[in-house]
């Protein structure tokens, strides 16, 4: 489409401001929008931008004769004034929660790997060998490096390592629905609706970023690594509630072992076209005071953070798999649950502080799923068959946390960094039938969940339950004993944090539990 190029009058005060060096920093904010967050406002792509390198003091050049499509969420001039603050440093790394300081070696962080749909403690690390058949299963346990743990015979990486985790297998709450398992897991509070994802409460992930932020310029403090099309942040209950957008994850979706994987919100694009109000706008808004931080609002905190990613190669190297060696990458295996765990190690090492991993679909590089396989952990029998479904699973989990667990502790992050695999709720005790086939239904009356290191006591096993695997024998224990022992080990003094919910009411971080003693 052609364009008139027009010399007008500017307007601007720009006189004496519009050296060379603002005319290129003015051009490099151009340069610097992203396309995936401006796709999560559901803006219209095609757009270009002038070259503001080439004015001239008191002159506006090329002003489009045709005027651009309008944009129905937040305006590019919104977007534009953002880039201009961080470019000149007045930018969001001092909005509460999302700070700016140098990451330091020691600072610690937290990889929490979610398996959705609630994996089967008694398939997995609470075996009852000794119960009825329609209870145990047809898995044997196998011995591990510790004497007296046991794990399913499935999982020979995972007992290599016993030595290198601990298992808790008394963790229970009461919803069993998938929607108020989640939300009850990952908000720490009983769901007003037991059904639905969508949060009452902030998810922990949110509360936790908005209290150790960003602390190292260019990197997420807060991920979430998920399949695509799983990336929506109500799906796996992730929601912020109260405490906005502004704390909402960093997303990466898809699979990172196919050769086309790309992590959409760090793509740059160059920007060739701007209306003249725009350009000036922006201008204006680098030689007059910037907007309070703290009335910026959810979407321009959101691009101003995308913004500062764009602007550093630590994320967009954090995120490249293809730095690692071929040997690592197939030590944790050519597979979604492999490649991710490998990413997030990645992450937590160039400064990310609270990184989400799902497992969910069990997708291996060329290969189909067999017969009777589903895409997470919901082994209901009218999902597939329980055991043929873990035969395929299992060993992608134990392979990608096996890898994991070795890198922290073979890197040096075992004190730095602590691993925590869980679902929302176990499974059954008692096999189910349909179509021919087992499986086992909810069950968060009973639960197991592994963690590793964290500086925490490896190498033994926290709470026990009884004979058939159905309610916690000894030590019983709830989700918030695990928060309250994540939220020690980050430093977050959480006993007098509260926050206004919408109503102006405060709601306390963290309403109960206390740090799994066993483990410091």
């Amino acid at each position: 489409m052609e364009m008139q190029n027009i010399s007008v009058p500017c307007k601007y005060p720009i006189r004496g401001f519009w050296n060379k060096a603002n005319r290129q920093t003015a051009g490099l904010v151009i340069n610097w929008l992203l396309a995936g967050a401006w796709d999560k406002l559901k803006c219209p792509p095609p757009l270009s931008w002038l070259n503001l390198t080439s004015l001239e003091p008191g002159v506006c050049m090329r002003k489009p004769a045709i005027k651009p499509s309008t944009c129905p969420g937040v305006g590019r001039r919104d977007f534009m004034r953002l880039g201009a603050l961080t470019l000149t440093g007045t930018g969001l790394t001092a909005v509460p929660g999302i700070t700016g300081t140098i990451s330091k070696q020691e600072e610690p962080a937290v990889i929490f790997v979610w398996l959705p749909g609630g994996p089967a403690h008694m398939d997995t690390f609470d075996l009852k060998p000794n119960a009825p058949a329609e209870y145990r299963g047809e898995f044997k346990p196998t011995k591990t490096t510790v004497p007296g743990i046991e794990v399913c015979e499935l999982l020979p990486q995972l007992a290599a390592r016993a030595h290198r985790y601990s298992l808790i297998r008394s963790i229970s709450h009461k919803f069993a629905d998938h929607g108020g398992g989640h939300k009850k897991f990952m908000t720490g509070r009983d769901p007003r609706e037991p059904t639905g994802f969508v949060n009452d409460y902030p998810a922990m992930g949110s509360m936790i970023y908005h209290e150790i932020g960003d602390t190292t310029p260019g990197m997420p403090g807060y991920a979430l690594l998920t399949d695509g099309g799983r990336q929506q942040i109500d799906t796996f209950s992730l929601g912020s509630a109260y405490l906005g957008m502004p704390t909402h994850p960093f997303v990466a979706f898809g699979d990172p072992s196919r050769t086309d994987f790309k992590v959409q919100n760090l793509d740059a694009r160059v920007v060739k076209e701007a209306t003249l109000t725009e350009r000036m706008d922006l201008l204006a808004g680098m030689t007059r005071a910037p907007t309070p931080l703290g009335k910026l609002n959810g979407p321009e905190i959101f691009h101003g953070r995308a913004l500062e990613l764009l602007n550093s190669n630590r994320a967009r190297n954090a995120f490249d798999l293809t730095r690692e060696t071929e040997k690592t990458r197939a030590r944790y295996g050519w597979h979604a649950y492999g490649q991710r765990a490998l990413m997030a190690r990645r992450l937590v090492e160039s400064g990310a502080r609270f990184v989400t991993l799902t497992m969910e679909s069990p997708n291996v590089l060329g290969k189909e799923w067999p017969k009777d396989v589903t895409y997470n952990w919901d082994s209901h029998a009218v999902n597939c068959h329980i055991f043929d479904d873990s035969r395929w699973r299992f060993p992608l989990l134990d392979q990608a946390v096996g890898a994991l667990i070795d890198d922290l502790f073979d890197r040096g992050l075992d004190k730095r960094v602590l691993l925590v695999v869980t679902g929302e709720f176990g499974r059954s005790p008692k096999l189910e039938q349909a179509k021919g086939r087992p499986g086992r239904d909810h069950w968060p009356q009973a639960m197991s969940l592994l963690v590793s290191g964290g500086g925490l006591r490896m190498g033994q096993v926290v709470g026990s339950t009884n004979s058939k695997g159905e309610v916690p024998k000894d030590r019983p224990l709830i989700p918030n004993d695990l928060w309250a022992t994540v939220l020690r080990h980050l430093k977050v003094d959480y006993a007098d944090k509260s926050y206004l919910d919408h109503t102006g009411r405060p709601m306390p971080l963290l309403p109960d539990g206390k740090p799994i003693s066993e483990l410091i």
